[in-house]
C-alpha cells in the first residue's frame, strides 16, 4: 500500500434530492413535473399514440409507435406555460414541493419579509410576491394591522410566498 494521502473535495449537495423519477404515464392533471428544468403544476396531461410509418430501403412498412404523453405545465414560480412530450414508459423528474405557513411579523422597506418560524425564530430571506393580486393583499391588511399568515411554497431550491390567510386583528 502506498503511503500517499487522498483527498476529495465533494461539489455535491449533501442534503434530499431535489427530485425524484416517476414514470410519465402516471403523472396526472394538479400533479408536479420539471419541464425544461423548471418546477411546473401539470395543466394539461394527455397520452397521445403516434403510428407511422418508417420508410426503409428495403420497402418494410414501419412499426407503430410508443404511447406519448403530451404535458403542458404553468411553472409553480413565475406561471409561465412549459410543455414536453414525453414516451409513456420513460421516468421523467417530479420536484418535491413543499407549503409552509408563517406569521408575517414586518415588511421592510426593500420589500423583503420578516416571518415568525413554528419553532419562534425567524425567517428574514424572502422577498414580497410579485403578483400584483397577492402584494396588494399583503401590503393592505398589514398597514391595517391584521394578523396575517403567509404560505410559502418552496421546490428546487427556490421558495415564494404563494397565499396569504388573514386570522384577524393584531390584538
Amino acid at each position: 500500500m502506498s503511503d500517499e494521502e487522498h483527498h476529495f473535495e465533494s461539489k455535491a449537495d449533501a442534503g434530499a434530492s431535489k427530485t425524484y423519477p416517476q414514470q410519465a404515464g402516471t403523472i396526472r392533471k394538479s400533479g408536479y413535473i420539471v419541464i425544461k428544468n423548471r418546477p411546473c403544476k401539470v395543466y394539461l396531461s394527455l397520452s397521445l399514440f403516434f403510428f407511422h410509418v418508417v420508410e426503409v430501403s428495403t420497402s418494410k412498412t414501419g412499426k407503430h409507435g410508443h404511447a406519448k404523453c403530451h404535458f403542458v405545465g404553468i411553472d409553480i414560480f413565475n406561471g409561465k406555460k412549459l410543455e414536453d412530450i414525453v414516451p409513456s414508459s420513460h421516468n421523467c423528474d417530479v420536484p418535491h414541493v413543499n407549503r409552509v405557513d408563517y406569521q408575517l411579523i414586518d415588511i421592510s422597506e426593500d420589500g423583503f419579509v420578516s416571518l415568525l418560524t413554528e419553532n419562534g425564530n425567524t425567517k428574514d430571506d424572502l422577498r414580497l410576491p410579485t403578483d400584483d393580486s397577492l402584494l396588494t393583499q399583503i401590503k393592505d391588511g398589514f398597514g391595517e394591522g391584521k394578523d396575517l399568515v403567509v404560505s410559502v411554497m418552496s421546490a428546487m431550491g427556490e421558495e415564494q410566498i404563494c397565499a396569504l390567510k388573514d386570522i384577524g386583528p393584531k390584538n
